[in-house]
């Protein structure tokens, strides 16, 4: 693992306030939701914050728990202790990567959830325990990870996964959250030395 103690407030305080951060959005219902989500005709009239906006609102309360879950999950297999400016940049910029994304190759009109922003952060996370520790079970993780979205991307989610979360699944935003966290590893060093908020430079 990135750290020795996955017990440290350090590690868990960030993902926590995100946590907190999408439930108290879920607890708005349909206004907030409405407000925030990624809008294609929206994001078109000027409303350029639902780039970022629209991965922190849910369908509902299960689509809510399981991203819940996901953060929770990610902590116990990538705790890493990491500022809260970089917390914040990877979040922000992953969202920015999903919407983006959507917006420019994807025909959906309309997008809710973390779970392609928590592809990422599983990217970042379990990529930078494979290089520089050599983890077997990190390597496992990314091995799964990688071909769920394979899978994904060719058969689909089943209709009874997407009749219990409210809606259409876009399995795209699992392959763009991913790809994004590739473009910032590389940008940021977060694959192979410890992150912080300046760019890192390589030694002369």
């Amino acid at each position: 693992m990135i750290t020795a103690d996955y017990r440290s407030r350090d590690v868990w305080l960030p993902p926590l306030v995100l946590m907190g951060l999408i439930f108290l959005l879920g607890a708005g219902g349909d206004p907030v939701r409405t407000a925030l989500r990624f809008d294609r005709a929206a994001i078109a009239a000027g409303e350029i914050w639902r780039f970022i906006s629209g991965n922190f609102v849910h369908l509902g309360w299960w689509h809510l728990f399981l991203n819940e879950l996901g953060l929770l999950v990610l902590v116990l297999l990538c705790p890493e202790r990491l500022s809260w400016t970089v917390w914040v940049r990877r979040v922000l910029m992953l969202s920015a990567g999903v919407s983006l994304a959507l917006y420019g190759f994807a025909p959906t009109q309309s997008y809710v959830g973390l779970s392609g922003v928590l592809h990422g952060l599983f990217m970042l996370g379990l990529g930078r325990q494979l290089l520089q520790q050599k983890d077997l079970i990190a390597g496992i993780c990314l091995v799964y990870l990688i071909g769920k979205i394979v899978w994904e991307m060719i058969a689909g989610v089943p209709v009874s996964d997407e009749a219990a979360l409210g809606g259409r699944v876009l399995v795209e935003s699992h392959l763009y959250g991913t790809l994004s966290a590739l473009g910032y590893g590389l940008l940021f060093g977060a694959f192979t030395g410890v992150e912080t908020f300046r760019r890192q430079r390589k030694q002369q």
